[in-house]
């Protein structure tokens, strides 16, 4: 329904306003509205902000600014959320009669009418200023009186009339409490505004039964979460602040796989983690070579004290010893056989696995699984990496999520969804509150160019967590391209996003493929034991280690690395050179990252500087610090830069801080394109 102003194409709005945007404790989180009117009069606009129920401080109000040029009835505004819940916010539009008035006064006194032909001016300007009596501070009150009286004293020349009401200090007064007609109220949306734990993180992902080391044989020994816990110190030390274990429950016993997947396992194969279930329980126990559940608690405790959150694989399927397969078998597809339906992705078959159907007794199902979730918080779990959640009913996530958040709102749910973008964004407007993405196969500028677009402008909806590889994924540029590589895609992850996750044995380079043309690794952790001597590794320079550490130590002391939003891209001379700004529209941080995407050869070429995108001014000359090498240069506009792979992959510079009056406008930037659809 329209109002008496018009107010539309607010945004950020997702799904016509069904489902709320997502925001950042302490960022900043931009809104702009088209507003507009007949006629010539002056329209204003209003931000207005109501924090959650039960905080502090009630609302705000916030008057929006107009673009500039063509733009004119675009309006923006920004807000800070300072607590995680459930906020709102709203665009009102306004007939602004004093913005009327003096843009129709001044136009008149500068064509040269006098005091007799402006005497109505004049008097409307004085009843006004009498409304406005009534609405600004006691400090200003008396500064109106004087207004008011010079307004209809005749007896002073006509500059001296309006002199005082076109003052900065008068006009500045009535900004903070402005005189509003025809208040039209916009449409009320919503924003989930969560802890900058659930936006920026840096995870490793590794499997406590590989951490056992080997007998004096040589043959590995499985791992405990006692042995597990020796590790925990040298993830903390690279700065990693959440590990991922993948399935920590019994393996099912039948159709267990061997090494490599084979459908062939000797009694010594430990099968693959996520085909859970046996008869020693389902997917709230876990495995007894693992420990006990006092083994898995003091493991978290551990890890919470180096200031490590552990987050836990929700893997909703089943091994056909599940007790949930012989106890629920309406929870599975029954075959017309009376054979419970293994896992299929035509040519590829899991034997070990089977689905769960949601669809033949979803009320069941779905209690079943949040006891699940609701026991493992219970354990000290805050965080959950959820497998292949796109084969599973958007909706039941939407509940789960919602249901979880009521009684504990800082559970963070990351969806491993490898899918179509419509399934991506779907599964974040559900509820998730991170997301895998495509970033592990974008190696070419032109991807990754159009990939670094994406992820700043999708905020309002999902975060997507760039990890470098996965147990299921390593990718051929990480095969063949020498340890380069490693250091380049690590750098890439850790500053095109604020969320970024290694799998284990990535420090270590590993690298080679169970046979060419495939993404799989050789010897899979995922069907055997892989011990690691990363001490050694260490030891022998033959680690990644100092690199990724370094990375970590510089995304937290840069906010600028913290932020999703506000990712600008540089024009560079040479197709293998990758340039790339963002900045903290807060603190004013500035960083730019300059990545040589060939890691076989020396590559160089000319950065051009947009400067306007720092905030800095057309023509600057500027210092830059970076950080790889602490070494301090005197850039410009355009800049000659040369990236040896075997010393150096990446500049990443720390610039000058943006103007506090520059911030906002720069929160604005490049808004043309939406990934929304």
């Amino acid at each position: 329904m329209l109002g008496r102003l018009g107010v539309d194409n607010v945004s950020p709005v997702i799904s016509l306003g069904q489902v709320p945007a997502k925001a950042t404790v302490g960022q900043v989180f931009p809104v702009s509205a088209q507003v507009w009117r007949e006629g010539h009069d002056a329209i204003s606009a209003t931000l207005v902000v109501r924090r959650p129920a039960g905080s502090e401080g009630g609302r705000a109000k916030i008057t929006m600014t107009a673009e500039e040029g063509d733009n004119v009835d675009v309006r923006h505004a920004l807000f800070v959320p300072d607590v995680p819940g459930l906020w709102t916010f709203r665009v009102d539009a306004w007939s602004d009669p004093f913005a009327t008035w003096f843009n129709a006064i001044t136009k008149k006194v500068d064509a040269g009418q006098d005091a007799a032909l402006l005497a109505n001016d004049l008097e409307t300007g004085a009843r006004l200023f009498e409304r406005a009596k009534e609405k600004v501070s006691r400090g200003h009150v008396a500064t109106i009186d004087s207004v008011i009286a010079a307004l209809r004293d005749e007896s002073l020349p006509l500059e001296s009339r309006i002199e005082q009401a076109l003052s900065p200090q008068v006009r500045a007064a009535l900004e903070r409490r402005p005189v509003r007609d025809m208040l039209t109220r916009g449409q009320e949306f919503q924003v989930l505004v969560e802890p900058l734990e659930s936006a920026f993180g840096s995870w490793y992902e590794f499997f406590p039964r590989s951490t056992g080391g080997t007998d004096h044989a040589g043959n590995p020994i499985h791992g405990t979460f006692l042995t597990s816990e020796k590790d925990l110190p040298r993830i903390a030390a690279m700065g990693f602040d959440t590990i991922y274990l993948p399935p920590i429950h019994p393996i099912g016993k039948i159709n267990r796989k061997g090494k490599n997947n084979t459908l062939t396992p000797t009694k010594e194969d430990v099968g693959s983690p996520w085909a859970i279930g046996s008869d020693e329980g389902g997917h709230e126990a876990i495995h007894p070579e693992l420990g006990t559940v006092e083994d898995f608690a003091h493991f978290v405790k551990t890890a919470e004290e180096l200031g490590l959150k552990v987050a836990l694989d929700l893997a909703l399927q089943c091994a056909p010893d599940h007790p949930w397969a012989k106890e629920h078998p309406e929870w599975f597809t029954v075959l017309p056989d009376g054979s419970i339906a293994y896992a299929e992705n035509p040519p590829k078959k899991y034997q070990d696995i089977y689905p769960l159907n949601f669809d033949n007794d979803p009320d069941g199902l779905y209690l079943a699984v949040r006891d699940v979730v609701r026991l493992w918080i219970e354990r000290g779990v805050r965080v959950f990496r959820v497998d292949n959640p796109h084969t599973k009913p958007t909706e039941f996530w939407h509940w789960l999520i919602n249901d979880i958040h009521r009684t504990d709102p800082d559970v963070v749910f990351l969806a491993e969804a490898f899918t179509r973008p419509p399934r991506l964004y779907g599964l974040a407007k559900a509820g998730f509150t991170q997301s895998y993405s495509y970033f592990t196969w974008k190696t070419s500028k032109e991807e990754l160019e159009e990939f670094a677009t994406d992820v700043a402008e999708g905020a309002d909806v999902f975060r997507p967590n760039l990890f470098v590889n996965t147990p299921d994924i390593l990718h051929e540029s990480l095969q063949t391209g020498g340890r380069a590589v490693f250091a380049i895609r690590a750098a890439l992850a850790a500053t095109m996003s604020p969320l970024w996750g290694v799998y284990s044995g990535y420090e270590l380079f590993e690298h080679i493929p169970v046979h060419e043309g495939s993404e799989e690794y050789l010897d899979s952790e995922k069907y055997q034991l892989r011990p690691r001597n990363f001490a050694q590794a260490a030891a022998d320079g033959d680690s990644l280690e100092p690199w990724i550490t370094s990375l970590n130590n510089w995304r937290k002391t840069n906010p600028a690395l913290q932020q999703q939003r506000n990712l600008h891209l540089h024009e560079t001379t040479n197709e293998n050179m990758l340039a790339y700004s963002r900045i903290d529209a807060v603190s004013g941080n500035a960083v730019l990252v300059v990545v040589n995407l060939d890691p076989h050869n020396v590559q160089e070429g000319t950065i051009t500087v947009d400067l306007e995108a720092v905030g800095l001014d057309q023509g600057a000359n500027y210092e830059v610090l970076d950080l790889p090498t602490n070494q301090i240069f005197r850039w410009s506009e355009e800049n000659y830069v040369r990236l040896d792979p075997d010393f150096q992959v990446a500049h990443i510079l720390r610039l000058p801080d943006v103007p506090e009056s520059r911030r906002a406008a720069l929160a604005f930037r490049d808004e043309d394109y939406d990934p929304r659809g």
